[in-house]
């Protein structure tokens, strides 16, 4: 009896087996997603411009296209091997020269001529004050310059910012077990708004040339998780309306630590010019 109920169990999974493998109920494909199936380009896409957003590039790690062979601020186009990894997927349209994925990445397809490496357009910029000025050998100095005749400080920006970045996230950096090394570090999908290197003070004639005695401390504060452009505070640049318990110019130019308060006879060493402003 036992005999028959295993003879019968046994013809019961190779038949499961035959059909499985007829009608397909339980192959891999199930099982995986297909990668073809995955990569499929729909019909009517425009080769002719490269989109990182796009469903099947946002899902690609950024190394992969872009791998820094080296510390250079200025990234590396990919495909310099046989145009991989992008032949990847793209095998139809790189086997015709006359495709118009070629131009997204050449000014003249036949000679080889390649394009400067794009502005940052289809990425934002993600960086936090607050995780970097305790690091050892980090300062303000370290990221701002001296720009407009001493009048405001630099704001890194471009490939220049690179310059700036990478003396510390090297080719396979980590920090803290995690690697720092890749674009993502810093960069994600969205618009780009750089801050800007004005400020209201400048309007009434502050220079931070002439205070340079004056730490960055005592008049800006850094504050974590704010939005980018918020995550330094800044005096207000009143001297004679300012509320009380405001952080301002009135904090130092009180006619005690420094000129002004009260007395209006020393007025020209802020205001001065033709255009200067209350």
């Amino acid at each position: 009896m036992k005999k028959l109920k295993l003879v019968l169990i046994g013809a019961v999974v190779v038949a499961s087996m035959g059909y499985a493998l007829q009608y397909g109920t339980t192959t891999a494909s199930t099982v995986e997603p297909d990668r073809q199936e995955q990569n499929q380009q729909p019909e009517g896409l425009d080769y002719s411009k490269f989109l990182h957003n796009s469903r099947n590039h946002a899902r690609l790690p950024c190394l992969l296209c872009h791998r820094r062979e080296s510390n250079s601020p200025r990234p590396l186009l990919p495909g310099r091997s046989q145009h991989t990894p992008c032949a990847g997927c793209h095998a139809q349209q790189f086997s015709n020269s006359d495709s118009p994925i070629c131009i997204i990445c050449h000014t003249d397809v036949k000679s080889g001529a390649l394009k400067s490496f794009p502005r940052l357009k289809s990425f934002s910029m993600k960086f936090e004050h607050a995780r970097h000025v305790n690091m050892e050998g980090v300062s303000c100095a370290t990221c701002h310059r001296p720009s407009r005749g001493g009048v405001a400080l630099s704001i890194p920006a471009g490939f220049n910012a690179h310059e700036t970045c990478y003396r510390c996230h090297t080719p396979r950096a980590q920090s803290q077990g995690r690697d720092i090394s890749s674009c993502r570090t810093c960069h994600q999908l969205g618009g780009y708004r750089r801050t800007p290197e004005f400020a209201p003070a400048f309007r009434v004639g502050f220079n931070h040339a002439r205070h340079q005695k004056v730490t960055c401390n005592e008049c800006h504060q850094v504050r974590a998780g704010m939005p980018q452009r918020r995550q330094v505070t800044s005096p207000a640049p009143l001297n004679h309306h300012a509320r009380p318990g405001t952080e301002s110019c009135m904090s130092c130019h009180d006619g005690k630590r420094a000129f002004g308060g009260d007395d209006f006879t020393v007025c020209k060493r802020c205001h001065t010019g033709t255009r200067w402003q209350f």
